[in-house]
């Protein structure tokens, strides 16, 4: 009983950050939500009687790996909606990627200008993150907006420490450059 509490607000803390990262990996709010719902189930379904000390390594796996799993799938579903549009004439797939909007609405504790200065900086940042290569992506959203260590990075991206000092490096340059471009 005490595990299902601790689960239940282990998930409630990761939920906003959690969402966050899947819609910096997918650029699309919807298949976020439903990325970080599948996430969390099968969190609660297959480690739920885990110590609660492992729920954030255990959830970080599943939330990349549930996200890997969204890109294999729109890779085949895109390899046959190409295939089936060349059968069906006048059907092109014109596909519009939105970008994500800041919701001001919990920062709007400071003045106006404050909040306008904030807001334009976040969508800075969130535009050049989404700009970055997936891996980068991944390895600097987990070690910079997760707090994880080296280790616990390379543990769930399956890859070396090596590896992940690389990816965080590279991201942290192309977001400055990205950064410095966009206030340019």
């Amino acid at each position: 009983m005490e595990n299902a509490h601790a689960l239940g607000r282990f998930l409630a803390d990761v939920e906003r950050r959690a969402y966050r990262q899947a819609a910096f990996a997918v650029r699309d709010d919807q298949a976020a939500l439903d990325i970080v719902q599948d996430a969390m189930m099968k969190l609660a379904e297959k480690y739920g009687n885990q110590p609660p000390e492992e729920f954030p390594m255990l959830f970080q796996r599943i939330l990349q790996n549930t996200i890997r799993d969204y890109y294999r799938r729109q890779k085949v579903r895109n390899y046959w909606v190409t295939a089936i549009s060349f059968l069906t004439p006048g059907h092109g797939s014109e596909g519009e990627d939105e970008p994500l909007e800041y919701d001001q609405a919990a920062d709007e504790k400071d003045s106006p200008l404050n909040s306008l200065i904030t807001g334009k900086n976040l969508a800075y940042i969130e535009a050049a993150i989404e700009k970055l290569p997936a891996r980068q992506r991944e390895a600097f959203l987990l070690r910079y907006w997760e707090d994880m260590d080296i280790a616990e990075t390379a543990q769930v991206m399956g890859c070396s420490e090596g590896s992940v000092k690389t990816h965080c490096s590279r991201a942290t340059h192309a977001l400055a450059a990205l950064l410095k471009d966009m206030k340019d």
